[in-house]
């Protein structure tokens, strides 16, 4: 799977080994998906990544941009999956900043003066 030689691996198996997403069928789906980018353009499942190459992957609702230290083709304990990446990712967000919005039924029409205020105590307003 690793070329030793010119120390290249598959994308989908390096976001996997080093604990970006939990199955190598979810990191290929996510490349398949646009979800991925290597050094700004979409990776298919089967690039090769190297050392020093970025690594953007929008997963479980945010963003992780990560710049690829070693090439790893095999699952590794998460100490070791660390230093296999600099991580370079925005902040979580805050829990009041990730809260879901309040979805209405279509059609429902604009909320009425009592369901603004509910709404604007809900998000600390």
């Amino acid at each position: 799977m690793a070329d030793e030689v010119s120390g290249t691996v598959r994308v989908d198996a390096w976001i996997w080994s080093v604990r970006l997403t939990k199955t190598r069928s979810t990191a290929a789906t996510a490349c398949r998906a646009g979800h991925v980018k290597v050094n700004g353009d979409r990776a298919k499942p089967a690039q090769a990544v190297r050392a020093g190459d970025e690594v953007r992957l929008f997963h479980a609702g945010r963003e992780r941009i990560v710049v690829v230290q070693k090439p790893v083709a095999k699952r590794v304990g998460a100490p070791v999956a660390a230093e296999c990446y600099i991580d370079k990712s925005p902040p979580p967000p805050t829990p009041v900043e990730a809260a879901v919005v309040g979805i209405r039924d279509r059609g429902a029409g604009r909320p009425t003066k009592r369901e603004r205020r509910e709404i604007e105590i809900l998000r600390g307003r």
